[in-house]
């Protein structure tokens, strides 16, 4: 099996030596991401829902880079600062992944990165969809 590391861009993965995404085989996963857009701004500050949203869109896009789709996700996992968020985190989450009922968990934290981030989630997809071109 072939390894594909996917870059997002941000300096600290060079610096440390991290990927924002690999693929092994029919195998993706996403690193924890968070909300932080390429001009180094928090998206959505205060607002769980928003920054939930953008974070899935950006998952969205890295898996087609992967030659994955929503469907082939099989596992989301949330780190929330406030776990009275997770409702409308849940909420963003259902508009992309309802149908697909990947695994799904919420873990409280203290704090991220920022005092601004509400949220950082990772994902993990097996690409068997039809609507990926693989059975």
């Amino acid at each position: 099996m072939s390894r594909i590391n996917y870059s997002s861009g941000a300096p600290l993965e060079e610096k440390v030596g991290y990927s924002r995404m690999v693929k092994i085989g029919n195998l993706v996963m996403i690193g924890g991401t968070t909300s932080v857009q390429p001009d180094g701004s928090v998206y959505g500050e205060g607002d769980p829902y928003a920054q939930a949203k953008y974070i899935f869109e950006k998952h969205v896009k890295l898996l087609a880079e992967a030659g994955a789709t929503p469907a082939d996700v099989v596992k989301v996992m949330c780190y929330a600062t406030r776990m009275s968020d997770c409702g409308e985190i849940g909420r963003a989450y259902s508009e992309i992944f309802k149908e697909y009922r990947p695994l799904f968990t919420a873990v409280g934290t203290t704090e991220l990165n920022r005092p601004t981030q509400l949220c950082e989630i990772e994902m993990t997809a097996i690409i068997i969809s039809k609507e990926s071109g693989c059975e």
